[in-house]
């Protein structure tokens, strides 16, 4: 979580181990892309930072945040990863879809991590305004695709071990 105590890209990358041989696929909401793709490749960038391979990268796109729970079950089934991060960005409107949308997208997302063999990542952004997710996705916060990516590191050697 990004606080004014926390920033999302800080981290000992000596903590992190390394993710040769580790499968990851990414599930990106195209909703709200001006962010989710700043994750998507945030999250890219520091999976191959500590050593995944191009090829091991698996990135599919869904059309917003309430899809990512198909789009990251479908991915989780096939088995071909190691984890599936899940990205999307909700920001908050003049009604209530805002809570429905965050609600349902978090609570399958949830679901989905207590069923699948395999560690389902959240990176589902809940933002009450465009200067928030900016600071979120590459801002003075850092990005919480960099964050993600350690996360689904360190949960995939958490199972293996």
């Amino acid at each position: 979580m990004a606080t004014t105590y926390h920033h999302l890209s800080d981290y000992d990358a000596a903590t992190v181990p390394s993710a040769q041989g580790m499968r990851f696929g990414i599930v990106v909401a195209d909703w709200n892309d001006r962010f989710t793709y700043s994750m998507a490749d945030a999250a890219v960038e520091t999976l191959k930072a500590h050593g995944a391979a191009d090829e091991d990268i698996v990135v599919k796109h869904v059309p917003g945040s309430f899809e990512l729970i198909f789009g990251a079950a479908c991915m989780a089934g096939e088995a071909q990863v190691d984890a599936v991060i899940a990205i999307g960005c909700v920001i908050r409107g003049d009604t209530p879809h805002f809570d429905y949308i965050c609600q349902g997208t978090t609570q399958g997302l949830a679901e989905l991590n207590l069923k699948a063999t395999i560690p389902v990542v959240y990176g589902l952004l809940t933002c009450n305004t465009l200067e928030q997710a900016e600071a979120r996705t590459g801002g003075i916060l850092g990005n919480k695709g960099t964050e993600c990516a350690v996360a689904a590191i360190k949960m995939i050697d958490f199972k293996r071990h």
